[in-house]
């Protein structure tokens, strides 16, 4: 006869080859609540806030994203899932850039996709759970809890870092009703390196795990919603026009990692060839590129303003 414990064990090694089958690149499990490195985390959210690093994210102050309980009372285990969106065609030479986790399909549809296709397995396996899915737009502390299901640990530039995907990863999570068998929590691995805090051009990173948004060109560029680029970010645009990967693409575990060669990481055509000439855009053209991705939250007048802040930065430099 098995065992509870046994159950529980087989039913989570199950529940992660699911995840893995549906084309996520990594999953792992935590419990609810978790260990204490979860209220530390929380604590490090408080202070964030309290120093008022998020400047005009505030979706970032959502009371729910200090306590996973109030997302879904029951719940008594988190799915923690990374989707690698890293593919060998985000390469090129074009001066004007775009972050790789915008390049291809919008993520947060693709994991969603995923995750229900995981749910309706649930329902025939274990018909009495009951679960919830989160992808970015839900306030759960997300990193967090992908380091408690030990699938990254939380580097120095703020991304989840994975031994053997990197830091190109956007999660997803299920909060479930299922007592299930937690994985170990992840311990960081980034020593005493600080490559990407001495390497971003605005030092966004004020000091290891903190970034202040309004000296990110990520933020700049995607968030603000101000007419004008300050002058510090616009002077160090050097072509990113919708985010900006420098802390990504210098970190050392990012040297030789694994391409997710497919359609939904596939770069759209208009991003591989973007040029000064989207200037002259209508609103129109720009609502069919940008949509089916991540990037329509950038709204067309702002793509023509950081486009416009490139042109300016690099006649300066000519």
């Amino acid at each position: 006869m098995i065992n509870m414990s046994q159950k529980k064990k087989e039913l989570s090694k199950k529940l992660k080859e699911r995840a893995i089958f549906e084309g996520f690149t990594i999953a792992g499990i935590a419990s609810i609540p978790g260990s204490s490195r979860i209220k530390l985390r929380t604590n490090a959210l408080e202070r964030w806030l309290s120093s008022n690093n998020h400047a005009e994210m505030k979706w970032m102050e959502a009371d729910a994203r200090r306590n996973i309980d109030s997302l879904f009372k029951e719940a008594k285990s988190v799915l923690s899932v990374g989707f690698a969106y890293i593919n060998s065609q985000n390469n090129n030479d074009n001066f004007l850039k775009v972050a790789k986790f915008g390049q291809g399909e919008d993520y947060h549809k693709v994991i969603h996709k995923k995750l229900k296709n995981i749910g309706k397995w649930i329902n025939l396996e274990i018909p009495d759970c009951k679960w919830k899915i989160c992808v970015d737009t839900s306030p759960l502390l997300e990193k967090a809890w992908a380091e408690e299901a030990g699938i990254g640990w939380i580097g120095k530039n703020s991304n989840l870092i994975s031994k053997k995907n990197g830091s190109w990863l956007t999660l997803g999570f299920m909060i479930l009703t299922e007592e299930l068998m937690p994985d170990k929590p992840h311990q960081s691995l980034c020593g005493k390196c600080d490559i990407c805090i001495e390497q971003c051009p605005t030092e966004a990173i004020v000091e290891p795990f903190v970034i202040k948004s309004d000296l990110c060109i990520a933020y700049h560029t995607i968030e603000s919603r101000d007419e004008i680029i300050p002058k510090k970010i616009e002077k160090n645009l050097n072509g990113w026009v919708a985010g900006c990967d420098i802390c990504q693409d210098i970190c050392p575990w990012n040297k030789s990692v694994p391409y997710n060669n497919n359609d939904d990481t596939a770069p759209k055509e208009w991003i591989k060839n973007i040029n000064f000439e989207s200037l002259n855009w209508d609103e129109e053209t720009w609502k069919e590129n940008l949509k089916g991705t991540t990037l329509k939250r950038i709204k067309p007048w702002m793509w023509k303003r950081n486009i416009q802040a490139n042109l300016k930065n690099k006649d300066k430099k000519i």
